[in-house]
């Protein structure tokens, strides 16, 4: 069976995580945006971790799939 859920996963994590990993870098200097979480820039840091889960779940699906 040739259905690897592991790659539209990742793509999906990927796409997320660089939208919102460019708005928390683009918003990076804005203190109305973070003012409630403390000053911690939310989006960048999320969408880091989204974008390297894509990019792990990506790679191994792709490896899985060339062997």
């Amino acid at each position: 069976m040739g259905l690897d859920i592991r790659i539209p996963l990742g793509l999906v994590f990927l796409l997320i995580g660089g939208i919102m990993g460019v708005f928390g870098l683009c918003t990076h200097g804005d203190a109305a945006l973070y003012q409630k979480s403390l000053g911690i820039n939310i989006n960048l840091v999320w969408g880091s971790l989204m974008f390297a889960f894509g990019a792990i779940m990506f790679f191994f699906g792709k490896r899985h799939k060339a062997s």
